[in-house]
């Protein structure tokens, strides 16, 4: 039985741009060792897996080589195919069950908007997780906070996010979905209306960067909120091909939005 499948490149407006992932809209739940072969075969960061229940469609995403908990540029990438392919109206909202509760999105003036979960990350990290971090990304960091999911490392500046070269292998080690690392905008970024500078890493995902993490921004959210006494900031994702992610906080909620863009549309055979 073939399988439609299609390639988005999501926090971007433009091809070869954000963060590419892989949609599959299924008429029934998908074998779970099936979908991560999927995932694995394409070789994105994830790969996202839906199908209709109810009123909402049930949302599974997949990187290489697991499952994860939330993922934001592959929700965008779902629901940008609900639309573009005819299963919702463009003025319906998209209404998805996932392992992170229910999540929604709906089109916009600015692009996508994603109704998110808010993840602060308050607590400071212990102080020999800290060293191995530091020794890992090879900085000096100005803060350190984690969450459940991921750590997040302040630095001194722009420069400072974007010179980062990781030891993937001991960063591997870290016993975290993965790694934030963040700075406030240089000026020409901030002439454009840009607050904040990050990178994602997951290598013990199967990640070793991950080019735009929507996800990433329920934690950059409250985290920048917070030094910038404002709800409403965009930050840019300073990845090799890059990505904006605008940001609304509403207390234990976050708006991500973005743009998105279909790259590929092809059949799976096996």
């Amino acid at each position: 039985m073939s399988q439609r499948i299609v390639q988005v490149d999501a926090f971007s407006s433009e091809p070869f741009r954000g963060n590419p992932a892989a949609v599959c809209v299924l008429e029934q739940p998908g074998e779970e060792a099936w979908m991560q072969s999927v995932a694995r075969e394409m070789n994105l960061s994830e790969t996202a897996f839906l199908y209709p229940r109810g009123d909402a469609y049930h949302l599974r995403w997949f990187t290489p080589s697991t499952e994860v908990e939330l993922c934001g540029h592959a929700t965008l990438a779902s629901a940008h195919v609900l639309w573009q392919d005819g299963y919702l109206r463009p003025a319906e909202p998209a209404l998805f069950e996932t392992r992170s509760g229910r999540l929604k999105a709906i089109t916009s003036a600015e692009g996508i908007e994603l109704d998110f979960p808010a993840r602060p990350a308050g607590d400071p990290a212990p102080e020999e997780v800290a060293t191995a971090l530091a020794e890992a990304l090879e900085v000096q960091p100005l803060g350190l906070a984690h969450n459940p999911f991921d750590y997040i490392v302040e630095l001194q500046s722009e420069a400072a996010v974007r010179a980062v070269r990781p030891d993937f292998g001991r960063l591997a080690l870290i016993a975290r979905r993965g790694v934030i690392v963040t700075a406030s905008a240089g000026e020409e970024l901030a002439e454009s209306g840009v607050d904040f500078v990050s990178r994602f890493f997951a290598p013990a995902y199967g990640i070793d960067e991950d080019p735009v993490t929507g996800s990433a921004h329920c934690t950059l959210g409250p985290f920048w909120e917070q030094r910038l006494g404002r709800s409403q900031l965009t930050g840019y994702q300073a990845s090799e091909r890059g990505g904006l992610v605008r940001v609304r906080m509403r207390g234990e909620r976050v708006t991500l939005i973005g743009q998105a863009v279909t790259v590929l549309e092809g059949t799976l055979l096996a």
